[in-house]
């Protein structure tokens, strides 16, 4: 009899998930202390919080096959004993995948755009891009950076078993060494991705713009936008990367050259569009 092998339970990363697992430790702490009436609406607020996510999952469409090993592989990584190890050169966990439902939203981004060259800052184990090769043409082309060695070849790994995966060009290194040797080759992009360092998007941003390496009219997609709400919680709760995020959303906000959404998608999900 084959043994079926669990999926370790991430630890809740978005404002929902983090109030949903809040409603639920009050649930838990409170039964049979409080009036029905209070029960019941703690419960409807933990089953509003805790139902969203699971239904965006099941109502949207289904990973490749691909994408679906790679996230499994992801998951089961033990992360922790990389970096002890020295495997890797940062701490990594596997709730830095973008997962499901934003990798769809990525895709449909590039179907939406008709982009051709897509770049890709902060790629860890590949999944988004990965994601978005799907969505490019035999022709277009995903350049992603990412600092470690090691999850950069993890990706390289799993590109190999898709037919999608030669159209991703990783680069290793710095993200803003790339980005400069990337200006100095005269590339540019068409749509940009950026989930690495949140200390320094604001670098990352102006770097896009500065040197061209955004086309006018191109787009840019920012992850962890909300970080955990810390963005809009008093400043006193929030964390180096809170208050990092908390800036790049107002300098985004106050640049002439750009208009902006910013999605309550999981983390937070900012569509920015350089203005011709």
């Amino acid at each position: 009899m084959s043994q079926v092998v669990e999926k370790p339970t991430a630890r809740p990363v978005t404002p929902l998930g983090i109030l949903a697992k809040q409603l639920e430790t009050i649930l838990q702490t409170l039964h049979q202390q409080t009036s029905d009436e209070l029960q019941a609406n703690l419960n409807q607020a933990w089953l509003l919080a805790a139902g969203l996510d699971p239904y965006l999952e099941e109502c949207t469409t289904g990973e490749s096959p691909a994408l679906a090993a790679l996230a499994q592989k992801t998951a089961h990584e033990a992360w922790n004993q990389k970096f002890h190890e020295g495997a890797t050169v940062r701490e990594l966990e596997q709730e830095m995948l973008s997962g499901h439902v934003e990798g769809q939203t990525l895709k449909m981004f590039i179907h939406m755009t008709k982009a051709k060259k897509v770049l890709e800052v902060g790629m860890f184990t590949g999944y988004s891009a990965l994601a978005m090769a799907e969505a490019l043409p035999p022709d277009g082309e995903l350049v992603a950076c990412e600092v470690d060695p090691y999850t950069a070849e993890f990706g390289q790994t799993a590109f190999q078993q898709s037919p999608h995966g030669a159209k991703i060009r990783v680069e290793v290194g710095a993200a803003l060494d790339t980005l400069q040797k990337l200006a100095d080759a005269r590339e540019s992009f068409d749509f940009v991705f950026i989930d690495a360092d949140k200390k320094e998007y604001v670098k990352y941003f102006q770097i896009l713009l500065e040197k061209d390496l955004l086309v006018p009219g191109g787009f840019i997609c920012v992850d962890n936008t909300l970080l955990q709400g810390q963005v809009y919680l008093p400043e006193e709760n929030r964390t180096l990367n809170g208050e990092a995020i908390a800036q790049f959303n107002h300098i985004v906000a106050a640049d002439s050259r750009v208009e902006q959404v910013l999605l309550p998608l999981r983390d937070g999900l900012t569509i920015i569009r350089r203005l011709p």
